[in-house]
């Protein structure tokens, strides 16, 4: 059977996703060399290039995983140049391009739609300025009722411009799913483990970037309760409700004596998406260390602001465990069936995040040689891989390679489960095979 070919003489053209990857390099390289200018620093000394690209590494990737404490290194100036990469980094940044090109009066051609529909996740071409307009104006309003909340604490904490600056800072690093802090000595929120506003604002910031703009746009559009709402809708709200509840009762009942029920929930929240931490982490038990890795690679949902799998390819691919098991011949939920081109995307993507995962632990264990346990080495390995950005043991405590190691885990995190959907979905006006092979079994289990 002959395969299709590209005429000689025609150049490929760049597919969505490839434009999606350079577009998150180009954004990390700009964001590199503004924080390695002397500007950026407060002693206006450079922290040179390798953690000028960790740090904007991280930032783009909505990590939070810092080579050098942010509060204590990085000027206004620096900690500014933060602010936009991780909000350009959460967002997307077709959705900033869209809007400029809106306001500029620009057509959105055909090639930048597909762009936008991969970034935000979208099935439809039509219509997309106008969601990407409402995407962007609901995230900001989003983030400025939570900075508002913030400031009520921080403004008398720290005064009236330092105070709303860490309002707005924070707000908008909870609600891209970030972890950035700027209260310095690596301390997140710790200092804070007592304060429900600052716990409870940021949890509520981290949950919503965490879901999706699709989910809460149903939601806010829904005017029959939950019952009308869409499959993929109901899967997000249910599973990360049935997390939130798990990650509570599991750290309230294992971490007992550290952890309050209020600081379990909290912790519960950040630690699949966001990052924060309300206590130190290096005292957890292994058993939280591994719970807590299952939780970060499981991660958000599609179209939103974290990384991980993704909660809806978790609940496709228990869902398929499910039907096996029951001898069902297709994937079932809420009296709807799921499409093969779904399962099989959804396993293609959580074998391929398990994998590059366990790559990362190998050649982290070799890179350390014995200096942290296999649990530390799960807990780090999960954290950049689902972007999340907590440790256990201090990322500047790791040789400098294995800082290395993590950049591109961070962005194959972050960019990987949007292009490894898009590379293996059937894409309309693909060339097809004009004949298929013959079917033949194999033994499985």
């Amino acid at each position: 059977m002959s395969v299709p070919h590209r005429p000689e003489g025609l150049k490929r053209e760049p597919r969505p996703e490839e434009w999606l990857v350079f577009g998150f390099l180009g954004i990390i390289l700009l964001g590199t060399l503004l924080l390695a200018l002397p500007v950026s620093t407060r002693d206006g000394h450079s922290i040179g290039l390798f953690d000028s690209l960790f740090t904007a590494t991280s930032a783009v990737c909505v990590t939070g995983l810092v080579a050098v404490d942010t509060g204590t290194t990085f000027s206004l100036f620096g900690q500014a140049v933060l602010l936009v990469l991780i909000q350009v980094g959460g967002l997307g940044f077709m959705v900033f391009a869209t809007r400029v090109m809106m306001m500029l009066g620009r057509r959105i051609s055909i090639k930048n739609r597909l762009l936008i529909r991969e970034s935000m996740n979208g099935a439809s071409l039509s219509n997309l300025g106008t969601l990407a307009r409402r995407y962007l104006l609901l995230a900001l309003g989003i983030e400025a009722v939570g900075a508002a909340l913030l400031a009520i604490r921080f403004v008398p904490m720290f005064g009236l411009r330092r105070g709303a600056w860490f309002a707005v800072f924070h707000a908008v690093s909870a609600f891209c799913n970030a972890g950035f802090d700027l209260f310095g000595g690596f301390s997140s929120l710790t200092g804070f483990a007592a304060d429900p506003l600052v716990l409870l604002t940021v949890a509520a910031l981290i949950v919503l970037g965490g879901l999706g703009f699709s989910v809460i746009l149903e939601v806010l559009r829904s005017r029959q309760g939950l019952k009308n709402l869409s499959l993929h809708t109901r899967i997000v709200l249910t599973f990360t409700l049935a997390l939130l509840l798990a990650g509570t009762a599991f750290y309230t009942l294992v971490e007992r004596g550290r952890l309050d029920v209020f600081n379990a929930f909290f912790q519960s929240v950040t630690m699949r998406t966001a990052g924060f931490n309300s206590i130190d982490l290096s005292s957890f038990t292994d058993s939280s260390k591994l719970f807590s890795s299952l939780l970060m690679m499981v991660g958000a949902s599609p179209a939103s602001t974290g990384g991980g799998m993704k909660t809806t390819t978790v609940a496709v691919v228990a869902l398929l465990i499910f039907s096996v098991v029951k001898g069902d011949d297709g994937v079932n939920a809420a009296r709807r069936r799921i499409s093969t081109d779904t399962v099989r995307r959804a396993l293609a993507v959580a074998a391929l995040f398990l994998t590059m995962l366990t790559l990362g632990m190998l050649s982290l264990s070799i890179l350390e040689n014995g200096r942290f346990s296999l649990a530390d080495i799960l807990f780090e390995c999960s954290s950049a891989m689902g972007t999340v950005g907590v440790s256990t043991i201090g990322t500047p405590n790791l040789h400098s390679v294995s800082r290395a190691l993590f950049m591109p885990m961070m962005f194959l995190g972050r960019v990987g489960p949007l292009t490894l959907a898009v590379a293996v979905a059937r894409r309309q006006g693909n060339v097809k095979p004009v004949a298929k092979f013959p079917e033949e079994k194999i033994m499985i289990g």
